[in-house]
């Protein structure tokens, strides 16, 4: 074995634009292509705006313009603006800002001075503009690098600063803005910035009441058990209130940052609650009781928050100051305190309150014996069985690379000939595979009860673990991989059922997709082309003229693992499950899976992805049975 030189040679120290798009992951998390909302692109968007909401904070200008067109995103707000003399330091020299003066900005979003430099080494094209009292500084990059540093100039423009980017193509491949990412994105700014005008596009983003006016459009109100419950003082705003639906679904912040993975502030929110509870009714309930179908939010203000990464989507602060009450001690007193007198003012709420937890209890205790023996046999079948082809790194590690772990999917294939082929193409590291047997029951309406006496349901559950909840969820990813014919997407239709119906704060978080595998293969002896639809493959046919094989996949089994590893790897394509705004899971689910078998045909004909006159004769055929059989679907699903 040739020995390893190990010399001053080796030894480099790189610039700060050249280490950000070396280790674009320890900056913005995943790259991504804008599929999830936890992608880098949605970062960029954040590293900027949380600068323009510092401003707002602050007390200077309530409008931020948002506008994407073409990839490039352009934001402008009417703050005070960046000193003329350091705008190329702000964007260019890491550890350089305003946030470090404690005084100007004591509870800002991030204080180590490095987001909008990140923003500008990882875009292909970055500009900014500062307006100070009549007069404007322009610079332009270009990964990173000043091409263009413009001269102070004269202008009527108000005070602010106007950045605009687009990413660098080279790093974020094929990627594109999801709108409804955004408008998520910009909602939770404008929940926690009650009278901050968030234009974007043509839309304006706006609210009134904070937290309030979050659970309001998040929840139905014919499904609340009593009216949100809206505390709010300097450093904290909480809400909450329980509904029917199963699991436990929260939305935390700290200092205006969405902290999807929760921290140190969601429990002791969570654990406070249970105490109050338990102290205003006087009853030891089991904690469980108390938090099913709980729907809650919570927003504090910490001095110097950390973070355990630098996407800043969990607090790890033990302390709400360095010389103050701990995180956990300040959220717990004003819980008790205020909660508890809220519960004594308002009878009504707390006798709904108690219903809700008795009838929570009732049927906890409905189905422990079910589930003791559901675990007995999920164990037995984990040890004989093959339905869980495991990997090695999980989301729900306590230590590990972030970026694998951010990776770790598990996908839900139907029968074996499918999931022999992804697992012999996956990377075993970060990829699961669980295989369903047959179809899963349509559990629209079900309690969960059925959850456990049901096999592979809840055989999937524990692959999943989520029993108690997605704390414990084992992959960050999960995709349902079926076939691209009519029992695939009906198998496809029954797992968003399950998890809507049992596991919706798995989809609210962003953890579930669909994977996107082609339908053809056109090729000749020298290109070939893997095709997603009809057009694509038209396409893929003049490219290469003459007469190309073309192959259908009707199923993933008929994909060799060889041609199968392109599709999982990274240009994997998913198609994330989303709810916008005011989506009604109950509404949709009643729509889809209950009995309106009418109303579901007039769909049926209306949305027809495949139109009739630019079907291939070869494929007539296929199309008429599709039509038969989604009857015969229906008449499946009302039964």
């Amino acid at each position: 074995m040739a020995e390893v030189i190990y010399n001053e040679d080796n030894i480099r120290s790189l610039d700060w634009k050249e280490h950000i798009r070396m280790r674009p992951g320890m900056y913005i998390g995943k790259l991504g292509d804008g599929s999830s909302q936890d992608d880098g692109i949605y970062i960029l968007i954040k590293e900027v705006i949380d600068n323009s909401i510092d401003e707002y904070v602050m007390g200077h200008g309530n409008n931020v313009d948002i506008k994407i067109e073409d990839g490039e995103v352009s934001i402008r707000d009417y703050g005070r603006g960046i000193p003329l003399g350091k705008v190329i330091d702000c964007v260019s020299k890491i550890n350089t800002g305003g946030k470090y003066d404690s005084k100007a900005f004591k509870k800002s979003v991030g204080l180590n001075g490095v987001g909008t430099k990140a923003v500008n080494a990882l875009s292909g094209y970055f500009k900014v503009q500062a307006i100070r009292d009549k007069k404007t500084k322009v610079a332009e990059f270009e990964k990173g690098e000043l091409v263009k540093n413009h001269n102070q100039a004269k202008t009527k423009e108000p005070n602010g600063t106007l950045i605009s980017f687009k990413p660098d193509e080279s790093i974020f491949k094929q990627y594109k803005f999801k709108t409804d990412y955004v408008e998520n994105q910009l909602w939770n700014y404008a929940y926690l910035n009650a009278g901050l005008k968030l234009n974007f596009n043509d839309k304006t983003i706006f609210s009134k009441n904070g937290l309030l006016d979050l659970l309001q459009n998040k929840t139905n109100p014919d499904e609340l058990r009593y009216p949100i419950i809206h505390l709010k003082d300097e450093d904290i705003e909480i809400a909450l209130t329980h509904g029917e639906q199963y699991g436990e679904e929260y939305y935390s912040f700290v200092n205006g940052q969405n902290t999807t993975q929760g921290g140190t502030h969601l429990a002791a929110f969570r654990e406070a609650i249970v105490k109050t509870i338990r102290n205003f009714y006087n009853k030891n309930f089991d904690t469980k009781d108390v938090q099913t179908s709980i729907i809650g939010a919570i927003s504090v203000r910490v001095e110097d928050p950390i973070f355990e990464s630098q996407t800043k989507t969990k607090l790890g602060s033990v302390k709400m100051a360095p010389d103050g009450d701990t995180v956990r001690l300040f959220i717990s007193d004003y819980v008790t305190k205020h909660l508890e007198y809220f519960l004594h003012k308002n009878k009504d709420v707390a006798e709904s309150l108690l219903k809700r937890l008795q009838q929570s209890e009732r049927e906890r205790k409905e189905i422990a014996g079910i589930k003791t023996l559901a675990n007995q046999r999920a164990k037995k079948a984990n040890l004989h069985n093959k339905k869980l082809r495991d990997c090695r790194v999980h989301f729900n590690d306590k230590k590990g690379d972030a970026e694998r772990k951010l990776n770790s999917t598990i996908f839900i294939t139907e029968g074996d000939s499918a999931s022999g082929s992804i697992t012999k193409a996956r990377d075993v590291q970060t990829e699961a595979v669980f295989s369903l047997r047959g179809k899963p029951l349509n559990c629209f309406g079900l309690t969960k009860k059925i959850v456990y006496e049901n096999e592979e349901l809840n055989l999937l559950q524990h692959a999943l673990n989520i029993e108690d909840g997605i704390e414990g969820l084992r992959f960050n990813r999960v995709v349902i991989a079926t076939d691209a014919d009519v029992d695939g997407m009906h198998i496809r239709l029954l797992l968003l059922t399950f998890f809507l119906q049992f596991f919706p704060d798995l989809v609210r978080q962003g953890h579930l997709f669909i994977l996107e595998t082609p339908l053809f293969r056109v090729r000749d002896k020298k290109d070939t082309y893997y095709c997603y639809s009809q057009q694509e493959k038209k396409d893929a046919q003049r490219k290469l003229r003459g007469k190309p094989e073309i192959t259908r996949f009707k199923g993933l089994g008929e994909i060799s693992p060889d041609e199968f590893g392109a599709f999982i790897g990274k240009d994997i394509k998913l198609e994330p499950v989303f709810l916008k705004e005011n989506t009604n899971i109950k509404e949709i689910l009643s729509y889809y899976m209950g009995k309106n078998t009418p109303d579901r045909q007039v769909f049926i004909i209306e949305n027809l992805k495949i139109e009739i006159d630019e079907i291939d004769d070869e494929d007539e055929n296929e199309v008429f049975d599709v039509l038969e059989n989604e009857e015969e679907e229906l008449a499946v699903a009302d039964e």
